[in-house]
């Protein structure tokens, strides 16, 4: 305990918002660390490991329910050794006992994560939220039964609690050791599967995947826009555009403020789960952005522009970096801040407005969510428009006022808690989104964004022999080594940045963080990456991160970009243990398609075609700006972009050795395109090479 404020716990010195939330409880928390464990052994009690996040809600439920009630704070500080986790700064710990929950109970889990295990880390038994009471009858039990009955068989059953403890080990070793037997080869035969899987969980009423809960799937939403990309297949090009359509006119897109809640609870995207996370929005805006350059459709655009503009009001610190999350609840309720009364609608907007908004967003007086309402739309601006006999534009300029006057009085209203935790490889997730909008959008203030990130993160968050650190909290240091995700997601945005302004100081970045990933992170025995660095603390077992789940399998992220780093910088051996890994997860590909959309779209990428485009051009000409902005706008996610100024002081052939000999022809703007080891002669010209990029 706090011995300054015995009303305080450890948790009041912790960087992370959601420990400190905890810091008021009558549990006598320990952080993640050595006081911690050392006391577990000395006193031989069983650990209780509590893990949540600070955006969830049924962790708040939970801590209001059980660890601010004095009586069970006394049993589990008499009987127990309680560790509070942040899963967003400690992702190892979490996805260890995780899966243990997952063999022990064989069910999918989620937060609040409780385990109980032994002095030496050992799971014996685990669960997700346990109520103070028998609200829910047996399936979940009041909470200080679980405490009572745990207690009893470890002083009475202790052997039997050993075995199932050595058991579950034994099983998460095995896990991690796991290697998939021979597979399907690599081929767009893995591609075609994995379409046919998405084709049988689409929801052609909706949009999406699968039943309620419903998340996004942005990873699978961009794997289809490739598989679009290399057959023209008009289903998974509908499949795409109706279901970025749904969700951006859903409950689930903020249509007031922008940006997208977690999941929706219902099958037509009309009721999220209101917490808004930066992996869901970078993830998000990169699909939308990838959406406005291969169809083209304004209402993506919009969309798009939207989300960036929330984060980049609303999630962005000070010096530049992106935060963590935004709460669900707001005055202890969730979903308060978001929702609306049709009075409240009438009483802000008059009658001159309050009709058009209460038609186009769905008002009724009744509500659609707990006698309230969640703003969503079901057409188009132009349908909307004529059907309220307005002018387009006209239309859009009374919605501008309608948002601004509804945004005036939501302001009064108490915010949702952030969490301005600012994590490496969530950075790199949003920088990668800002560079690929200010690409699609041709927005210079996005890619200021994007540039002023990158500068934070590498700058803050990378230490003087360049290695990762995992997160900060402004005006307190970064702390926690980086995991495999920091650096793969870092790359990830380091390299779309680069493609998005050519400064090659991205690139040495990219190269330097890919040398570090592969000497601290890559199985050299059995392939593949592990998730920690071969220099992390000791826990119960090293894992590998094989799986897609909220963000992208950081081993995919990993092969994903070694394969562009080694075509663009020539390191075959790069190439080679990238082409090694998918080989080693062809199986994985084949048998989980819907958790392995990132290890896809690698797949995607390494059976090519890929093109080398280098662009060498006078960045004061026009047709140098043209050219550009057209290779830009296109969705071509197997070509490489390269573009040199000869202006510049210096070629940096080092890096990028494709520039050796590539100059401009009669002073104008020059393309190098280099496919399959063979190139074509030069391209001069801006009308040329539209011409070669796009057909007459």
């Amino acid at each position: 305990m706090d011995l300054l404020n015995p009303r305080r716990n450890r948790l009041a010195q912790e960087s992370s918002l959601y420990l400190r939330q905890h810091a008021s409880n009558p549990v006598d928390w320990y952080p993640w660390g050595d006081e911690a464990l050392e006391q577990a052994r000395l006193q031989q009690k069983p650990i209780f490991l509590s893990v949540g996040y600070s955006a969830c809600h049924w962790c708040h439920v939970m801590e209001r329910e059980s660890f601010e009630n004095p009586v069970i704070a006394q049993y589990l500080n008499s009987h127990f050794i309680n560790i509070k986790v942040d899963r967003e700064e400690r992702p190892d710990v979490d996805s260890i006992y995780m899966t243990a929950l997952q063999m022990l109970t064989r069910e999918g889990g989620g937060w609040p994560l409780s385990v109980w295990m032994t002095p030496d880390l050992k799971p014996f038994f685990a669960g997700t939220y346990f109520p103070p009471d028998s609200r829910y009858g047996p399936r979940r039990p009041p909470f200080l039964q679980v405490l009572r009955a745990i207690l009893e068989a470890w002083n009475e059953r202790r052997e039997d609690l050993l075995r199932t403890a050595n058991d579950i080990t034994d099983s998460l070793r095995e896990a991690t050791a796991r290697q998939f037997g021979d597979g399907p080869p690599l081929g767009p035969e893995l591609l075609e599967h994995a379409r046919h899987h998405l084709q049988r969980a689409y929801d052609a009423k909706h949009g999406g995947f699968g039943t309620p809960p419903k998340f996004p799937h942005a990873l699978e939403l961009q794997l289809l826009m490739r598989w679009h990309a290399r057959t023209h297949d008009a289903d998974a090009r509908e499949m795409v555009r109706f279901t970025l359509q749904q969700m951006g006119r859903g409950g689930i897109f903020d249509q007031l403020n922008g940006g997208f809640a977690r999941y929706s609870t219902d099958a037509r995207w009309l009721v999220p789960h209101f917490e808004k996370m930066l992996y869901d929005n970078a993830l998000l805006a990169a699909t939308y952005a990838e959406s406005v350059r291969a169809f083209g459709d304004p209402f993506d655009a919009q969309i798009l522009r939207q989300t960036l503009d929330y984060v980049r009001r609303e999630m962005t610190s000070p010096e530049g970096g992106f935060y963590s999350a935004q709460d669900a609840d707001s005055n202890g309720e969730e979903g308060e801040f978001y929702v609306w009364t049709a009075s409240e609608i009438d009483e802000i907007l008059g009658p001159d407005l309050a009709p058009l908004a209460k038609s186009v967003w769905g008002v009724t007086a009744s509500g659609n969510f707990e006698g309230r309402n969640i703003l969503h739309r079901t057409a188009s601006d132009a349908d909307d428009a004529a059907k309220h006999g307005l002018e387009l534009g006209r239309f859009r300029e009374q919605m501008d006022q309608c948002k601004r006057l509804l945004r005036s009085v939501q302001a009064q209203r108490i915010l949702p808690k952030q969490d301005q935790k600012i994590l490496t490889a969530w950075n790199g997730l949003m920088i990668a989104a800002f560079a690929e909008g200010a690409m699609a959008l041709d927005d210079p203030i996005l890619l200021e964004t994007a540039q002023r990130a990158a500068d934070f993160v590498l700058r803050v968050l990378r230490n003087s022999e360049g290695r990762l650190a995992r997160t900060t909290t402004l005006g307190m240091p970064a702390k926690l080594n980086g995991y495999l995700e920091d650096y793969a997601f870092l790359m990830h945005g380091l390299l779309a940045l680069y493609h998005a302004d050519f400064q090659p100081r991205w690139l040495q970045a990219v190269v330097e963080l890919a040398d570090l990933l592969v000497t601290h992170f890559a199985d050299s025995t059995n392939g593949g990456f592990f998730f920690t660095a071969d220099d992390h603390e000791q826990l119960l077992v090293r894992t590998k991160d094989v799986h897609d789940g909220s963000t992208p399998s950081g081993s995919a992220m990993a092969v994903t970009t070694l394969l562009k780093l080694a075509v663009l910088t020539s390191r075959e051996d790069w190439y080679a243990l990238a082409g090694e890994t998918l080989t080693r997860y062809a199986t994985l590909m084949h048998d989980s398609p819907s958790s392995s959309g990132q290890m896809l779209m690698a797949l995607d990428f390494f059976l090519g075609p890929v093109r080398e485009i280098v662009i060498v051009g006078d960045i004061r000409q026009v047709e140098t700006r043209q050219t550009l902005r057209l290779l830009h706008q296109r969705f071509a996610p197997n070509d490489l972009l390269i573009f040199h100024d000869p202006n510049e002081a210096e070629t940096p052939l080092a890096l990028l050795p494709m520039l050796a000999e590539r100059s401009m022809i009669d002073n104008r703007v020059t393309a190098y395109i280099c496919e399959n080891y063979t190139c074509q002669s030069p391209i001069v010209g801006f009308d040329a090479i539209r011409t070669a990029m796009t057909g007459p």
